[in-house]
């Protein structure tokens, strides 16, 4: 027999995966609905950008300042946008942008569904002849999937000119020094894989999100645990979908 922890484990394991399984099925069969889906793009997206250009920007910032001494210590200081451009669009800011919209996004989804799971809101749509499912689910899956790249591709822009400012804040380079810099160094190949991740880690935000919340149980302390375990499961998946993307960009790499 299996300790218990482990069969909760692999029966949520089950659960997820056939809710999973449900989204591909649900999404992509009429009737679809598509002002909904505008709508919850709007708070994913419109309503996360504060937060997102904020945080982007002072990453940019404060990369900069913290690596300059290094390199200043190797005679590396023109290598400054280079290195601070390749780690920022690789890494740092799809993965940072990615946590912000699990915390945000995916509690909110959370909290939302589960409100109305536990005020039996989702069972009335279901007897009044709505498909709860894809009105609120598919919704804003495919929410987060689409707008979880515009942030990171945003939050990439903004965080590249937070690092312009920090190369300027102890030396002096030109606007146009800088930017061309920046592009000699960033490839296709470093772009693009980037970006491709971010599609899915806004699918696994929006999936955990959105099942958490639509299987809450125990009323509304029920809401409270379902948004915390939404935020820190979802965080999870993005280190380990990370995990798994840069292990397979590597491989292409080598071949």
């Amino acid at each position: 027999m299996l300790p218990k922890q482990l069969q909760k484990f692999f029966g949520e394991l089950g659960l997820i995966s056939s809710f999973a399984f449900r989204f591909f099925k649900e999404g992509f069969t009429p009737r679809y609905e598509f002002s909904e889906m505008l709508r919850q793009a709007y708070f994913v997206g419109y309503k996360s950008l504060p937060l997102v250009a904020l945080t982007a920007f002072i990453m940019g910032l404060v990369i900069t300042i913290q690596s300059r001494p290094t390199l200043v210590e190797f005679g590396a200081e023109d290598w400054l946008p280079k290195m601070v451009s390749v780690s920022l669009v690789r890494e740092i800011a799809p993965v940072i942008t990615a946590l912000i919209c699990a915390g945000k996004v995916g509690s909110g989804m959370s909290a939302e569904l589960g409100s109305m799971k536990v005020t039996e809101q989702i069972d009335a749509m279901d007897v009044s002849g709505t498909n709860p499912f894809k009105y609120l689910v598919v919704t804003r899956v495919f929410a987060t999937t689409l707008m979880v790249p515009l942030l990171v591709i945003l939050a990439d822009a903004i965080s590249l000119y937070g690092g312009y400012l920090g190369c300027n804040i102890r030396g002096v380079v030109s606007w146009q020094l800088y930017w061309n810099q920046v592009y000699e160094t960033l490839t296709f190949g470093d772009v693009l894989p980037s970006i491709i991740k971010t599609f899915f880690f806004g699918y696994a935000i929006g999936i955990i999100g959105c099942f958490k919340g639509y299987y809450t149980d125990k009323g509304t302390e029920g809401v409270g645990r379902a948004a915390n375990a939404a935020v820190v499961l979802s965080s999870v998946m993005v280190f380990i979908i990370d995990l798994i993307a840069v292990q397979i960009i590597d491989l292409l790499n080598l071949t």
